[in-house]
């Protein structure tokens, strides 16, 4: 899907990327409330393992039907490992968090992602970023604190496992980056799902009977198991509007509308576990999305300079 199809009109292939996105944006957060849900009775690494698991069973035979393939270069399985447990991490640290926290507070917290990203690219990558941009990532971690103080009071340190979230979604991305080069979105997904089962699986395995809250397997009762099947269904999903977004239009026209994911999450958490967020965490919200756009504007004003 690295192509748009042939017999869309290419004028159309932004509006397709814009309806995919929205769809991406309400589909992921019924991914997190499968995993909190599921989170009252069953551990936490056992709920990462069931997202990879089912991803997996859905995404492999889907990709053979795509691709008639799944081969990839041998020099290619180190960078795929990093980037499945580079989202086995992110998975983990994220359901860990909503495990007691409201889904729509610890989204918000995994949006500084994008600051992240342009702070990697400046000191490690020497990537030019200018003071707008630093300025703008220095006031979203200001906002991130506005969502995280009144949580920590509550929760206790499980509330900083959404930074651990967002720094390994921000390596996930940029491994992706690199893979994008030699492979289709759709392969990489199924080769995600099914390294990233390979990893967390064995440590689930041979954690039975440790007594490891967090990897210690139970057995599921009832409608826990569709809440983990959900999950993996959901997440499937996701990826697949997202990984069909991105092939039909620009990132400089989606990532504006990632935003949109919060919104959702602020209702489905009322909808379904009543959570209203407070002052406090709205303001940080509003400050975060503030930022994470004004990046998204000034990058995209940026490249058209140099296209000129």
């Amino acid at each position: 899907m690295t192509n748009a199809p042939a017999y869309i009109p290419k004028n159309d292939h932004a509006v397709l990327g814009v309806i995919f996105m929205i769809l991406f944006c309400v589909t992921a957060p019924i991914l997190d409330v499968f995993a909190k849900l599921a989170a009252e009775t069953v551990p936490v690494g056992q709920i990462t393992a069931a997202r990879f698991l089912v991803q997996a069973i859905l995404m492999v035979p889907l990709a053979y039907f795509y691709d008639k393939t799944l081969t990839f270069r041998p020099k290619l399985l180190s960078r795929l490992v990093f980037r499945s447990l580079m989202l086995v991490a992110s998975t983990y640290c994220f359901v860990a968090a909503i495990a007691v926290m409201p889904i729509a507070d610890a989204l918000a917290i995994v949006f500084v992602e994008p600051f992240i990203l342009l702070l990697i690219g400046k000191y490690i990558y020497a990537e030019e970023v200018g003071p707008r941009r630093l300025t703008a990532s220095i006031i979203g971690f200001l906002g991130v604190i506005l969502i995280i103080q009144p949580s920590f009071v509550a929760f206790g340190w499980i509330t900083l496992f959404p930074l651990g979230t967002a720094l390994c979604f921000a390596l996930y991305m940029i491994s992706t980056r690199s893979l994008s080069r030699h492979m289709n979105t759709i392969a990489m997904q199924a080769h995600t799902a099914w390294i990233g089962a390979a990893i967390v699986i064995p440590v689930i395995v041979l954690a039975d009977g440790s007594g490891i809250a967090a990897i210690d397997p139970v057995m599921p009762n009832g409608v826990y198991w569709w809440y983990l099947i959900g999950m993996g269904i959901a997440a499937t999903v996701a990826h697949l509007f997202m990984s069909y977004a991105l092939s039909v239009a620009p990132s400089s026209t989606l990532a504006p509308l990632h935003y949109l994911e919060i919104v959702s999450a602020v209702i489905l958490g009322y909808i379904i576990f009543s959570d209203i967020p407070n002052a406090s965490a709205v303001a940080g919200m509003l400050i975060v999305m503030s930022c994470g756009l004004y990046i998204v504007y000034r990058e995209q004003k940026i490249a058209r300079q140099t296209q000129l």
